[in-house]
This record gives structure tokens, sequence and C-alpha cells, in this order.
């Protein structure tokens, strides 16, 4: 089921690509069905904080009417920023999967997030990884 969900986000984050837009989507699921999806958008909204992972936190949100998504999994094609994992955390998300890690640098310190109990796990989608490369890849060319 992992596999699915996680197509769904990629599904999201081409979509991000198709706009010119860092190729990021994520799907928000509870009892296994999807509440939320979103892509990045900050450019096309001129908003910094439009990232696919806060877009469908708040999706998701307005979907259970609750700020509490206790009960949900949030799939990401690439690991959060520390931005997107404060509102993971905050929303009290127990599970997060992503696609690929951030090859810049770590995200967040997964130290500090034992104390959580947040289960993160990388599936290490090379779809994930590809796209993102593709996409930099293209900028650098222009």
């Amino acid at each position: 089921m992992n596999n699915f969900f996680l197509n769904m986000a990629y599904e999201e984050a081409k979509k991000s690509y198709e706009n010119d837009e860092i190729p990021v989507g994520c799907v928000i699921v509870k009892d296994n069905k999807i509440i939320a999806s979103a892509h990045n958008c900050k450019e096309s909204s001129k908003n910094s904080i439009m990232h696919a992972e806060l877009l469908a936190v708040d999706r998701a949100c307005k979907a259970v009417g609750d700020w509490r998504l206790d009960d949900c999994e949030i799939y990401t094609t690439l690991e959060p920023c520390m931005m997107c994992m404060g509102a993971i955390i905050e929303s009290r998300i127990r599970t997060i999967y992503y696609g690929t890690i951030c090859k810049n640098e770590r995200m967040f310190d997964i130290n500090k997030l034992n104390n959580r109990k947040i289960d993160i796990i990388n599936l290490s989608d090379k779809r994930c990884s590809d796209i993102l490369s593709d996409f930099f890849k293209n900028k650098r060319k222009n």
C-alpha cells in the first residue's frame, strides 16, 4: 500500500515540475484513504511557505475538521524540511514516509524526533530523486 500512496505523491510532484516549481508532492492518508494532496507552489504563489507538506496538512485539517491528525500518515516525495516537519509534528501525524533524501544537508535531527515517537521511513524511490535531479539540471542549462 505504501507504494500506491507514494505514487500518488509522485503524481503531485509531476504537477509541480510541469509548473516550473521544485517537484515535491505530498498526500495525507487516514484509514487507507487519501484525505489531502498537494504539490509545491512557491513560485506561482510568490509565497515561501507554499510547500507541498504544509498545503496538504492544511487541507487534511479541513477534511477532518480538526488540527489533530493523530490517525494519519503523510507520504512525500522529498524528506520534509524543518518548517514542514514542525507542522507535521504539531498536527500529530505519527508516520512520515518519504521518497528521497535531501542530498545537500540533513533536513532534521532524527535524534530529537525520536522523543516525539514519530516513525520516519525512507522508501528510497529512485523516481523521486530523478525528478528533482532532472529539474535542477534543466534549471542550470537556462
